[in-house]
């Protein structure tokens, strides 16, 4: 993960991140708004990271910047993208209190935020205060309608036992009435405004739950599984089957393996390394220059003894930036019978 910047980097070492940064930071706020209540949730909140961290740009990034984006918009014939945006922390944080506030005003009366779309812009802790004393399957419903590493934060703030049902829950869900979306968003909209669906909506499933297995601390997810496992192995064993880990790595092809090393500091691939299986490590090496596998190979061989939890926090370090980077459409991860995360 890149570190905060005293200055912005200039030239050819801009980022995408940072060009849409400086794009949005040239534009008026109300600009900004209209393009921001396009983007989701992940989207909005790495550009407005970007903008914190943003300092002493120079005239010649921004003409680069606007060169950049005016070259690539003549090649597209319109823009596909989702709604919803969780930036209200993070504009306060990039842009000030005064700033930010109109921003985020403009974006959530600019659209048809209903309760459930509410709940993205929410604290985790908040969303688990809200749900808690719910029905069990509102509950799953909620979990299941967050994105994955939403809703892996949200089950920790639950109690074993609650998460082992939350998310058994979770993997049973193949639709949701329009009763169950009007129940949910009724107890919702009692805080929040807007309207419930009036069609079923496809929701929840063993992918879904494998998604937000995925983005739970080792232990947590380790202790979970098990659980699942005890009450229905065979529920278990399909969540687990789709559950994206280090090893299917290797299913990556070479050009998404050589664009995720850019973006994963030698540190922590050493560390992840040190517990992954030799095939995996030999693509790691063939997918680097000469000089560069040399120096890792030499860094492993001496690297002394490390932590599994070390281990596994560096590999998942690896995998959250890998699932960033297949979202944003610039990798596509293969694996567990999966074409797509």
């Amino acid at each position: 993960m890149a570190e905060k910047k005293e200055d912005a980097p200039s030239g050819s070492n801009l980022s995408k991140v940072d060009q849409a940064a400086i794009l949005l930071m040239s534009l008026g706020e109300q600009d900004a708004a209209e393009v921001l209540k396009h983007m989701g949730p992940k989207e909005v909140q790495r550009i407005g990271g970007a903008m914190s961290t943003l300092a002493n740009v120079q005239q010649r990034d921004v003409q680069e910047v606007m060169q950049n984006f005016l070259e690539e918009a003549r090649t597209l014939t319109g823009l596909g993208m989702g709604a919803d945006s969780y930036i209200r922390n993070m504009l306060v944080t990039a842009l000030g209190e005064d700033k930010a506030s109109s921003l985020v005003d403009r974006i959530l009366l600019g659209g048809s935020t209903t309760g459930l779309d509410t709940l993205k812009w929410m604290e985790a802790r908040s969303i688990a205060d809200i749900i808690r004393n719910e029905h069990p399957q509102i509950q799953a419903i909620v979990i299941a309608y967050l994105d994955a590493d939403q809703s892996a934060e949200v089950l920790t703030f639950f109690a074993e036992k609650v998460r082992i049902d939350i998310m058994m829950r979770v993997a049973s869900l193949d639709t949701v009435q329009p009763s169950a979306l009007q129940e949910l968003n009724d107890i919702l909209e009692k805080q929040f405004s807007g309207k419930a669906g009036s069609q079923t909506k496809a929701m929840g499933g063993y992918k879904v739950a494998a998604e937000i297995m995925n983005n739970l601390e080792g232990s947590v997810e380790a202790e979970l599984m098990d659980s699942i496992k005890e009450i229905d192995e065979d529920m278990g064993n399909q969540i687990q089957d789709l559950m994206f880990v280090f090893d299917n790595l290797k299913e990556v092809d070479d050009r998404g393996i050589q664009m995720l090393l850019r973006e994963v500091s030698s540190e922590v691939l050493i560390v992840a390394l040190k517990g992954a299986e030799s095939d995996l490590q030999e693509k790691i090496f063939k997918n680097m220059s000469k000089r560069a596998a040399e120096l890792l190979r030499d860094d492993l061989e001496v690297k002394g003894p490390v932590r599994v939890s070390e281990v596994e926090a560096a590999q998942k370090e690896i995998l959250t930036i890998a699932r960033r980077m297949a979202d944003a459409g610039e990798i596509v991860l293969g694996g567990s019978g999966e074409q797509m995360l």
